[in-house]
């Protein structure tokens, strides 16, 4: 240690010297060195910088150098993130992955292969030729199936997700869209036309009972009322004669 060893120190030094810097901590924070050309300087951090992890003593924490293929590291022996060329596996670092595994170089690390999957076949479809399905006796059917995984880089790849056969149908005309309209047409109309002549009807005959049925209360307003026949034994006396 230097003889010029100060106690007013900054930055989180407990002690320190113009020559190296901090010689002590702060308690809770890391010492490192730090190389300056070819002197070394004594720093005191929150946190130990990349490519060092914390060590905690009762008398100092430090931080200690991860290995040289280590970019970040939890302990020496446990790397968390690898340098360029290298793949992070179980806390190492490998130029090669492990039988098995595959590297992925986007996160830079060893990873399981996976393999293609696809769903079930779907029913096949009906029987088509030209994109109809009538007017012909021989056409094709199709299925499908969708991919429900996809595979990795050294994965096993996809299969087809489509098959078509061959099929035969029972051959039939093909009716006219224009034809078929036109009927579709006409029997809408002529349905119309017998729902108005039924309702035209209707109206018609409760016309002819409603006038019936005035014909028939008027002339029973008009006709006198008929006397009632004596019975045997009566006499009929003149209209206005006292008894």
């Amino acid at each position: 240690v230097h003889p010029n060893v100060s106690q007013g120190c900054q930055g989180g030094c407990a002690t320190c010297s113009d020559y190296n810097g901090c010689l002590s901590c702060k308690p809770r924070l890391f010492f490192v060195l730090e190389r300056i050309g070819m002197k070394q300087i004594g720093v005191c951090l929150s946190s130990c910088p990349s490519g060092y992890y914390g060590t905690r003593y009762p008398d100092i924490n430090k931080c200690a150098k991860c290995k040289a293929d280590c970019d970040t590291c939890f302990t020496r022996n446990f790397c968390t993130k690898c340098k360029s060329g290298f793949y992070l596996y179980s806390g190492k670092c490998l130029e090669k992955c492990p039988d098995g595994l595959e590297a992925n170089n986007h996160t830079m690390e060893c990873t399981s292969i996976v393999h293609c999957e696809a769903s079930e076949w779907s029913p096949w479809s009906p029987c088509t030729k030209k994109g109809k399905t009538c007017g012909f006796k021989r056409g094709n059917e199709v299925r499908v199936r969708e991919i429900v995984q996809h595979p990795s880089a050294r994965g096993n790849p996809c299969p087809a997700t489509s098959e078509s056969r061959k099929c035969i149908v029972q051959r039939k005309r093909c009716q006219k869209e224009g034809k078929g309209k036109k009927n579709r047409e006409e029997k809408r109309k002529k349905s119309s036309k017998e729902e108005s002549k039924e309702t035209r009807q209707e109206s018609k005959g409760r016309a002819a009972r409603r006038q019936n049925r005035e014909q028939r209360e008027n002339n029973n307003k008009t006709q006198p009322k008929k006397r009632k026949a004596p019975n045997k034994g009566e006499s009929l006396a003149p209209v206005g004669a006292a008894h």
